[in-house]
């Protein structure tokens, strides 16, 4: 890992190669100029003070992971319920180091996360992408984010304390007053767990609030100027949180043609993480974790049509964005879903649109980041090999460039690409 601070007024020129700006269209060769943390300038034959040579690579915006756990590294229920709770924290600075050597410089954080982490990245106590964060998952009594087992124990995958309020809430009132905490924990996202998932012990198929807890919390966080993530699988979960205004849904793996419409027709965006259910699977198999009970059955049972759901919504023009569940499979291997989307019909530079332009647009941070434009923050990625073969991404990332400060680089992997 390094870091290099540019002189300011000093201009950061990285010359000779294609840029991919983020928009969908084909790589086109530029030069990209960096000043004062944003892009200056993007065209042939530009110059500056100090130059990066990618010559026969491409230069894309950051990339975006819209769901993303940086407080767990695994989902082995009996080691978290044995990790001191003070570990979390350091293991949650790695993570979130892992994520951004792998060109992620942007990440949603949909549970776990709290201000004090948000504020260590920030202040550049430690490296990390840009962190948006939801804090605490709010789940019905016996819903998702419920950890209470049949023996009478708790075993959540997330532990509440003063930075993370507990999501458990039950009726309208409590909703209203579960937000506004959330809120003073100076949560960035507002997210309702709408139907039952992979890691509990709960329906997948069995909707979870009803209307009036559903309308309550996505009135109240647009009463602090928050936009709700609806966590869901099951079709009448996925129709019900985009009926009451969830922005967008998460995961979601039976969608049937009504739910499709409906979110045709409110817009709202689909985080589909096709990598989460595969890495369940590939953790039962190694079985090297204890799994919640019926966790391997039902990431097979969604990992059999997750793929052709997805693919149904990409068809039909559903807005998608980037996200992987990180932290349910390995932080700095986030890029393998943009391998997983084209593998499930969608168009290479679409999927890269996803994670960038997209991601940034759901986010509601296009002013900011997600293309290459000038004005715009020189979060940039410079990876090698062509931009229509999505295997190995996060392998062909040489140089991460995060508010126009070199974050990492690293040596290319072949020897046509070397410097």
């Amino acid at each position: 890992m390094s870091s290099t601070d540019p002189l300011p007024g000093r201009r950061l020129l990285l010359s000779g190669g294609s840029v991919f700006d983020g928009s969908g269209s084909a790589p086109r060769e530029a030069d990209v100029v960096v000043a004062d943390g944003r892009i200056a300038e993007v065209g042939t034959g530009l110059d500056g003070d100090d130059m990066v040579d990618v010559t026969g690579r491409t230069v894309l915006p950051g990339f975006t992971d819209c769901h993303v756990h940086v407080m767990i590294s695994d989902i082995d229920i009996w080691r978290i319920q044995q990790t001191p709770f003070s570990l979390m924290f350091f293991e949650a600075a790695r993570n979130l180091r892992l994520t951004l050597e792998a060109g992620i410089t942007t990440v949603r954080d949909a549970a776990g996360a709290d201000y004090g982490l948000k504020q260590a990245v920030e202040t550049g106590l430690i490296p990390g992408p840009r962190l948006l964060n939801a804090i605490s998952m709010l789940s019905q009594t016996g819903g998702h984010g419920d950890g209470h087992q049949i023996s009478g124990t708790e075993a959540p995958l997330f532990r509440s304390h003063p930075g993370a309020p507990s999501g458990l809430v039950d009726g309208v009132d409590q909703a209203r007053h579960r937000v506004r905490e959330l809120v003073r924990a100076r949560a960035d996202w507002i997210k309702v767990a709408a139907s039952g998932g992979v890691l509990s012990e709960d329906d997948l198929h069995h909707r979870q609030f009803r209307d009036d807890e559903l309308t309550e919390i996505v009135a109240e966080a647009a009463a602090a100027g928050l936009d709700v993530m609806a966590h869901a699988h099951a079709a009448e979960g996925i129709k019900a949180a985009v009926r009451h205004g969830a922005r967008s849904v998460e995961h979601g793996v039976y969608l049937d043609d009504e739910a499709i419409d409906l979110m045709l027709r409110h817009n709202t965006w689909l985080v589909p993480t096709l990598a989460a259910p595969l890495a369940v699977i590939a953790r039962a198999e190694a079985q090297n974790a204890a799994l919640p009970r019926g966790t391997a059955e039902k990431a097979r049972e969604v990992a059999e049509v997750h793929a052709a759901s997805f693919r149904r919504a990409v068809d039909a023009g559903v807005r998608i964005a980037m996200g992987t569940d990180a932290g349910v499979g390995t932080h700095g291997e986030n890029l393998v879903e943009l391998e997983l989307m084209a593998r499930a019909g969608m168009p290479p530079f679409e999927a890269l649109r996803s994670a960038t332009a997209s991601a940034a647009e759901l986010l509601r941070l296009d002013h900011e980041i997600g293309a290459v434009r000038p004005g715009l923050v020189a979060d940039l990625v410079v990876l090698e090999g062509p931009l229509d073969d999505l295997c190995a991404v996060s392998d062909r990332v040489t140089t991460v460039l995060q508010a126009g400060r070199v974050v990492h680089r690293r040596a290319p992997a072949t020897a046509a690409g070397a410097q």
